[in-house]
């Protein structure tokens, strides 16, 4: 059986794409079990300083969960559903959002259900021309289960989240720019190119102070004013202590000096 998750380095990135590209991607049980030790692998990893998710083919990014799989999960009772499909789908998204290096969805097509709550829970994302947005999962009789409940609202905004939320109805890649769930809109061509690029543009930079980044802002979003202060300056204390902040400081200053 072919991997469920490819995976391939290029420099100091990891290009991951979900490889179910004849199920539009889906998100099976062992699909997000291959990508999460992917990303443990990728963590104890030095020499990968980011990483990039797309989907096979030219279709989907991915369509969401497996509807066929978590039906029989919900067959067995909310408890079993909870544990074997929501309590998953919650660790994936939360590991991608706490992820101490960059992860940048390269959204190549649908991208619903799932594929949209991993758009939200990644740091960044570019998408193509060609892709779609969707939270559908009204349409089956189920709430979103990986954070799209909450994430969604936390981009967009609670009226603006509640749309798409409460319709299920799609929505195109301008909209998803101008919402705050992608940061960039390319020709579909065009798309790995730009997310490595825009992966290249963070890579140049401190590993450790991009993971201090990170974390500042992801502790930081849903806390108060005063408590995200007080992790910023944590993270900073712990930056300032590093061989990396005083190279960059001692270079920074010969270079005005030199001007």
């Amino acid at each position: 059986m072919s991997d469920l998750v490819l995976s391939e380095t290029r420099g100091a990135v990891a290009l991951l794409t979900f490889n179910r590209p004849n199920k539009l991607n889906a998100l099976s049980y062992a699909l997000v079990d291959r990508l999460m030790a992917i990303l443990d692998r990728i963590e104890d990893d030095a020499e990968i300083r980011a990483v990039i998710l797309t989907g096979a083919g030219d279709r989907a990014f991915s369509a969401g969960a497996d509807i066929a799989e978590f039906s029989e999960s919900v067959k067995c009772g909310p408890d079993a559903a909870v544990k074997a499909f929501v309590r998953r789908g919650q660790a994936m998204t939360a590991r991608m959002e706490a992820f101490p290096k960059p992860i940048i969805a390269a959204v190549n097509g649908i991208a619903f259900g799932g594929g949209c709550e991993i758009t939200e829970a990644v740091h960044l994302a570019v998408a193509s021309e060609r892709a779609s947005f969707a939270k559908p999962e009204i349409a089956i009789g189920i709430t979103p289960t990986f954070g799209g409940t909450q994430r969604l609202p936390r981009l967009a905004g609670r009226k603006r989240a509640l749309e798409y939320l409460l319709t299920g109805d799609s929505f195109s890649p301008q909209r998803a720019h101008e919402i705050g769930l992608v940061n960039q809109v390319v020709p579909h061509g065009q798309l790995l190119d730009a997310a490595f690029a825009l992966a290249d543009r963070i890579t140049r930079h401190s590993r450790l102070a991009v993971a201090r980044v990170i974390t500042a802002a992801t502790r930081g979003l849903n806390v108060s004013i005063s408590e995200g202060l007080a992790i910023e300056s944590e993270q900073f204390a712990r930056m300032a202590a590093t061989r990396d902040a005083r190279e960059a400081l001692d270079a920074w200053l010969a270079a005005r000096l030199s001007r």
